[in-house]
């Protein structure tokens, strides 16, 4: 198989505290995603400084790393939907075309 056989579909990518795990992957499967993957204990440096990976007594400030991978036309509306959960909590969200060799797990 080339990838020139692979289908055309887009990546979503959120990092969210692990309290809005539950808010982000309902709305991502409401809106059309079929499942995700969730990373917890991600850590990193950004906007809100140094972000800690998985802490040994307080599951709460971790953060977790959501991924989903949707058709095409189902992307705008789960950007849309996540973008307000992003303005009032800490969280990013990367987007990205990506290619599939099941696409019918994906649709």
């Amino acid at each position: 198989m080339s990838t020139s056989e692979l289908t055309p579909m887009t990546k979503i990518e959120v990092v969210v505290a692990s309290d809005d795990v539950a808010e982000v992957s309902a709305l991502m499967q409401s809106l059309g995603a079929r499942g995700y993957t969730a990373i917890t204990g991600v850590a990193g440096v950004g906007h809100h400084g140094p972000r800690g990976g998985r802490l040994l007594f307080n599951d709460h400030d971790a953060l977790t790393l959501l991924v989903t991978v949707v058709a095409p036309e189902h992307a705008d509306g789960i950007v849309a939907g996540i973008r307000p959960l992003l303005d009032r909590t800490v969280g990013v969200m990367f987007v990205s075309p990506t290619a599939v060799s099941r696409a019918d797990y994906f649709v």
